[in-house]
C-alpha cells in the first residue's frame, strides 16, 4: 500500500516523517507545487522579511532525511485531479500516480480582494517563499507601504517594513486591529505599540479601488473618499483552504475539507490536515477550521497514527503566536464560550496577559505578551480543566 501526500509544506512534510517515526514500511511520495522542500510559513512574514533566516532555518528537514527514510519528492509538480475509484492522483503534466492512502495537506491562498490593478508587480501577499522574498525586495527605506488588514500577516509585516525604514500605513476595515483574532485590550496594546514604532491606520475604513500609473500601483483609494499614497501595497486580508481537488472528487466540504479526529475525509481512504481542513476541536465541542502550526502538526500525528494503526494522540489545546519588534504574542486556547476577561499584569512594561472566562470561572484562552510563564499555565490549564 503505497501513501501519496499532496501538499510539501509543514503538514505534508511533518505526516511523511510521523509515518516513517511509527514504523511504516510502505512507499510514501510528497507531491509539492513549490520548488522548495517541505518548510515553515510562520517565519516568513517575521524573520524571513527582516533578513534574519536562511533557508535551513525555516526548511523542516535538509534532503539527506528524505533521502535516507525512503521519502519521494515530487517538487514543482501541480495535482490536477483526483480519481477515488481508480485511486490515482492526475498531474497537470498528465502523469498518473497511484495511490493506497491519499493524505491532502493542500494548506491555503492568501485572499484576493479582486481590484483592478491587484496583480501588477508592486502589490503583494504573503504565503509563500515566492512571496516573502518578492515583498522583502520591495523593503526600502524611505517609501511608502500600504498594508490592507490589520490581522496578524499583515501586522508582522508592518513592523519587518518599519525596521528597514518605511513609511507604513496600515488600513483596517473593521473598528479596530485583530478584531477578528484578538482581545481589545490585546489590539488596543498592539495598534499603541505600533504607533510609537510611527507606523499609521485607517481603522473602519475600506478600500474602493487602487490608483495606477505607468504599470504600477502608485495609491489605494479609501471608502472615505481619501487616497493613500503608495510605492508598494500589501494585502493581508486571510486566507481561503484549498478545496478544489478535494470537491472536485466528491469529498465533505464545508469552510474547508473536513474531517474526523482520525483526520479522516467522508473517504476512508483519504485523510485531510492542515490549513485546507474544518476538524473537530474536542476541548470546545464544535469544529473549526485552524490556521496554525500547531494544528497541522496535531492533525499529522492524527493521520500516521491511524493510517500505522498506533495510538491516537490525545487531543491538544490550540496554540498560536506573534512576533512584532520586541513584542512576541503567544495564545493558548480559543474564546469559544468565554463571557468575560481579566487582564494580567502591566501594560505599560510591555508584559500582560488577557485571560478568557466562562461563567463557571473556567479558562477558555489566554493571551500573553511577553510572558511565557502565563502561556504556558494558561495552555496547561485549558487542558486539564477540558479533560475528557
Amino acid at each position: 500500500m503505497s501513501i501519496l501526500i499532496v501538499g510539501g509544506g509543514h503538514a505534508g512534510g511533518a505526516v511523511a516523517a510521523n509515518l516513517r517515526q511509527l514504523g511504516a514500511d510502505v512507499p510514501i511520495t510528497v507531491v509539492g507545487d513549490e520548488p522548495h522542500l517541505p518548510y515553515q510559513r510562520p517565519p516568513l512574514s517575521k524573520a524571513w522579511l527582516k533578513g534574519d533566516a536562511p533557508f535551513s532555518a525555516v526548511g523542516l528537514r535538509p534532503q539527506s532525511y528524505y533521502e535516507q527514510r525512503g521519502i519521494s519528492l515530487r517538487l514543482d509538480a501541480r495535482v490536477a485531479s483526483i480519481d477515488r475509484g481508480a485511486r490515482t492522483i492526475s498531474l497537470a503534466g498528465g502523469e498518473t500516480l497511484p495511490y493506497g492512502t491519499l493524505i491532502l495537506a493542500t494548506g491555503a491562498q492568501a485572499r484576493r480582494l479582486g481590484l483592478a490593478g491587484e496583480d501588477l508587480p508592486n502589490v503583494h501577499v504573503l504565503r509563500t517563499i515566492a512571496d516573502a522574498d518578492r515583498v522583502k525586495a520591495g523593503l526600502v527605506a524611505g517609501r511608502r507601504l500600504v498594508v490592507i488588514g490589520g490581522g496578524y500577516v499583515g501586522l508582522e509585516a508592518a513592523a519587518s517594513a518599519r525596521l528597514k525604514g518605511m513609511d507604513v500605513l496600515v488600513v483596517e476595515r473593521e473598528a479596530r486591529i485583530l478584531a477578528r483574532v484578538a482581545s481589545p485590550p490585546i489590539s488596543s496594546f498592539m495598534q499603541s505599540y505600533h504607533e510609537r514604532q510611527g507606523v499609521s491606520f485607517r481603522l473602519a475604513t475600506g478600500v474602493a479601488g487602487l490608483e495606477v500609473r505607468e504599470g504600477r500601483v502608485t495609491g489605494v483609494r479609501l471608502s472615505d473618499g481619501g487616497t493613500a499614497a503608495a510605492d508598494m501595497v500589501l494585502v493581508g486580508v486571510g486566507a481561503v483552504p484549498n478545496t478544489e481537488l478535494a470537491e472536485a472528487a466528491g469529498l465533505v466540504c464545508s469552510n474547508g475539507i473536513a474531517v474526523d479526529l482520525e483526520a479522516r475525509t467522508s473517504d476512508p481512504d483519504i485523510f485531510a490536515i492542515g490549513d485546507c481542513t474544518e476538524r473537530p476541536l474536542s476541548h470546545y465541542g464544535c469544529r473549526a477550521r485552524l490556521e496554525s502550526v500547531a494544528s497541522a502538526l496535531e492533525q499529522a500525528r492524527q493521520a500516521a497514527a491511524a493510517i500505522g494503526g498506533g495510538k491516537a494522540p490525545a487531543p491538544e489545546v490550540p496554540w498560536f503566536w506573534s512576533d512584532q519588534y520586541d513584542l512576541k504574542l503567544q495564545i493558548a486556547g480559543l474564546p469559544i464560550g468565554a463571557t468575560r476577561i481579566e487582564v494580567r499584569g502591566d501594560a505599560a512594561q510591555s508584559k500582560f496577559a488577557v485571560a478568557h472566562l466562562d461563567d463557571d470561572g473556567r479558562l477558555c484562552a489566554v493571551e500573553a505578551v511577553n510572558v511565557p510563564a502565563e502561556y504556558m499555565a494558561g495552555r496547561a490549564t485549558i487542558a486539564k480543566q477540558r479533560a475528557g
